[in-house]
């Protein structure tokens, strides 16, 4: 059977994922060989480079938010996966208290310690090993050993007292007392070994926002201890994660069917978040075409789709029985509206890249051992 070319119009379809009052249609991907009659759709490396795109719509140091198009959705998802789970970063894992008198219990402060976002030298943070862990018949009293490649130590030691110079009758704890607050800029780095090379000056460890409160303290309480992180990923402890938050989202489809004119028009723009859908006056062109549906309305107020990127789908619209049969949603199933937010120890941009290259590191580990089943 001779190979058939579908329309522009056909495809587009396929692209489709239909979303209804109360169903979603059309879920499933049907670009893969076998599935449509006559047509190949096999993957072809040159078809993917001309119809993959990576569009930027914003990219501060730490949140970016980009469209990956033309991908498939399980790619899109690795991208995803490998951002939350699989960078690896610094955090504090051991905390060893010397002292500590204040009202939060130990195991409660080394849980917050552990939260604190740390940052410094992305170089030094490459250049750091894993921290070994114990083997399963090791002694359970035994100790991993902590050397400058794999550990870095953070000194914390505070004493809450009185501060003579406080104006008579003040009640602010902050200003009556010395270090009644404990904050994460309290955190004091101490580089050993070859660190110094790598964490110094703007480099050094520290933690991402200064202000993090750890702990509140009153004269008498003190606080002493040491902190040792260590490099991790986020599938072993969140902490770990580099991102606060991964997402991506399909770009949405709005399709006006049959004209919606007037009041009609008001209420349908209400519908969605503000600039989607915009009201434009009806030509003159417009009214005298005849099955334009805008016969005798000449300057009457129209809704048209100004920008449906910023549509979050609410289905709001199709509640209303003035506009059914009116209007048509949808996703793109190959457009992905990433958002990345980083929790400031590396850039967003730079986040999105290693995901790339810790995916492309996996394939290539995947080939080699298919290439050993194969021998």
């Amino acid at each position: 059977m001779a190979p058939l070319v579908p329309s522009q119009e056909e495809l587009q379809r396929r692209r489709i994922i239909g979303i209804n009052a109360e169903t979603v249609t059309n879920i499933p991907s049907t670009d893969f060989p076998g599935h449509w009659p006559g047509e190949s759709n096999g993957w072809a490396l040159d078809q993917f480079k001309n119809d993959f795109k990576v569009e930027y719509h914003r990219n501060d140091p730490y949140e970016a938010s980009f469209s990956l198009i033309g991908l498939d959705a399980a790619v899109a998802n690795a991208f995803r996966r490998i951002l939350m789970a699989e960078i690896p970063t610094l955090a504090i894992e051991y905390v060893f208290i010397h002292n500590n008198t204040s009202v939060i219990q130990d195991e409660v402060l080394a849980q917050r310690l552990g939260l604190i976002p740390l940052k410094g030298s992305v170089e030094g943070i490459n250049w750091m090993h894993w921290f070994p862990k114990p083997a399963e018949n090791a002694d359970p009293e035994a100790e991993p050993e902590a050397s400058d490649y794999n550990t870095i130590v953070l000194q914390l030691n505070l004493e809450c007292t009185k501060n003579p110079n406080a104006a008579p009758g003040e009640d602010d704890p902050r200003k009556l007392y010395n270090h009644a607050h404990v904050y994460a800029k309290d955190l004091k780095f101490e580089p050993v070994g070859r660190q110094p090379e790598f964490f110094s000056g703007d480099g050094a460890i520290q933690p991402v926002n200064p202000d993090i409160l750890i702990a509140k303290m009153r004269p008498g309480q003190k606080i002493d201890l040491e902190a040792h992180c260590t490099k991790g990923i986020g599938a072993d402890h969140a902490k770990y994660s580099p991102v606060a938050t991964a997402s991506y989202r399909l770009m949405p489809v709005i399709n006006i069917l049959r004209p919606i004119i007037g009041a009609d028009a008001k209420k349908f723009a209400k519908c969605f978040p503000s600039g989607v859908i915009a009201l434009e006056p009806i030509t003159s062109e417009e009214a005298s075409r005849s099955g334009s549906g805008y016969e005798g309305h000449a300057g009457e107020q129209k809704a048209v789709v100004r920008d449906a990127f910023n549509d979050t789908v609410s289905r709001e619209c199709l509640r209303h029985e003035e506009f059914e049969g009116k209007v048509k949603l949808g996703r793109m199933r190959d457009h992905f509206i990433f958002n990345i937010e980083s929790t400031g120890q590396f850039e967003s941009d730079y986040l999105f890249l290693e995901s790339v290259k810790l995916l492309k590191a996996k394939c290539a580990s995947w080939k080699r051992g298919l290439g050993d089943l194969m021998a």
